[in-house]
């Protein structure tokens, strides 16, 4: 038989768009004991973690959960819990994961309206705003932060807009909770998806969901409990009931709410995960933290450019916690990763789609986003580039972030 050796994973520098160095203080936490899910001191940890998701979303929703899943699942779960066959949604496109929000409405059985903009790009908020007008949508879903591309479409004026013309808005701001500001009730945003793998620097697992009584009011109608668990006053004629038990918001509610109707078997120790991530992330301040991705991406792109490298993303809409660099013509990048990973034990991204080939993702996410770190990567990318002969320039990348950091202080 087969003998398998313990797990010695090696150490990792990890400045991907997601996933992320995780805090030591959540592995810890990861290590508690198991408690039963219905256990006073367990259901009293899961509403400690609503109440700081309520915090980190900037809401008052009654409803702010994870869904047991990666963050796909979170945006499986709002759109699969409600879509009706026929509706329409207007997805705009910026990137890798406005297509994803499209496969995965399409799946349900959903009408759709899209719009593109080139990679790089982000959408004029009056031009989703007329298009709204026009399609007349049930549903808007849409990217808040694309790390395929590093940019992050603005929302401010969006949300506002299709509140007054009555259409959901469905946002996936899982690269940018945590990261940058996601103002759910400022913007007007109905229901929210984030995630846990990037800025919140928990391992991913989790799916954190918000949304408020518009949305619930549309899950009471599609509301069907499970009959194994339901009671006689459950039973009800449903006509398009949520097609999805596991994804089911309705019946989720239950779970998460004062019934504590059984659904499935919590994830006991990615909520230990979760609860800690959260409360490191409010214990250092939204603001702060937002601050301190501010500076660390703002260190990583002078010491980009002082090695005379181009970034692809330099722009107002840039995504604040994923910088994008150009491939310098004639280098083969994914050699440049694989030397960084082998001889210095530091990961960073390719890209997708078109960008393909043409760029690399720099995160600076959550626990990763640290001055060490990047002054560790940006050395790292100067000596690889060296031995792959780009024509760049020697010695000034540290030094510019180095100027950053003092100037700072």
């Amino acid at each position: 038989m087969t003998q398998y050796r313990e797990i010695h994973a090696p150490l990792r520098t990890i400045m991907t768009p997601g996933p992320v160095e995780v805090d030591p203080r959540v592995l810890r936490a990861m290590a508690t004991p198991i408690l039963g899910q219905f256990d006073p001191e367990f259901t009293r940890m899961m509403n400690e973690t609503m109440d700081m998701l309520r915090q980190t979303f900037q809401t008052t929703n009654q409803w702010a959960f994870p869904v047991d899943g990666t963050s796909r699942s979170g945006l499986e779960a709002v759109l699969c819990s409600l879509i009706e066959p026929g509706d329409k949604v207007l997805v705009p496109i910026f990137g890798r994961f406005g297509h994803l929000l499209t496969e995965i409405a399409e799946r349900h059985g959903a009408e759709l309206h899209l719009m593109e903009c080139p990679w790089g790009e982000v959408f004029d908020q009056q031009a989703v705003i007329d298009e709204v007008k026009r399609v007349q949508p049930k549903i808007l879903a849409i990217v808040h932060g694309e790390t395929s591309t590093g940019c992050m479409q603005p929302l401010d004026q969006i949300g506002p807009a299709c509140r007054e013309l009555g259409v959901l808005t469905v946002v996936d701001a899982v690269a940018s909770i945590g990261g940058a500001p996601v103002r759910v009730d400022e913007w007007q945003l109905d229901a929210v998806i984030g995630g846990t793998q990037k800025c919140i620097s928990v391992p991913s697992g989790m799916a954190p969901v918000t949304y408020n009584e518009r949305v619930e009011r549309i899950l009471a109608s599609r509301k069907k409990v499970e009959r194994g668990v339901a009671l006689e006053s459950d039973r009800r004629d449903v006509a398009h009931p949520i097609r999805s038990n596991y994804f089911d918001l309705s019946q989720l509610q239950d779970y998460w709410g004062p019934r504590r109707l059984n659904h499935h078997t919590e994830a006991t120790s990615m909520l230990y995960a979760l609860r800690e991530g959260l409360r490191i992330l409010l214990e250092e301040g939204l603001e702060e933290r937002f601050e301190r991705h501010r500076l660390h991406e703002k260190a990583l792109m002078a010491g980009i450019r002082g090695m005379g490298l181009e970034l692809f993303n330099d722009k107002a809409w840039k995504l604040p916690v994923v910088t994008c660099v150009k491939i310098p013509a004639g280098i083969d990048g994914e050699s440049v990763r694989t030397t960084l990973l082998t001889q210095f034990g530091i990961e960073i991204a390719s890209s997708f789609g078109p960008l393909h080939g043409q760029i690399w993702r720099i995160g600076t996410m959550g626990y990763s986003c640290r001055k060490e770190n990047v002054l560790f990567v940006l050395s790292a990318l100067e000596a690889v580039l060296i031995r792959h002969k780009a024509p760049i320039v020697i010695g000034r990348g540290v030094q510019e972030a180095l100027d950053v950091y003092e100037h700072a202080e």
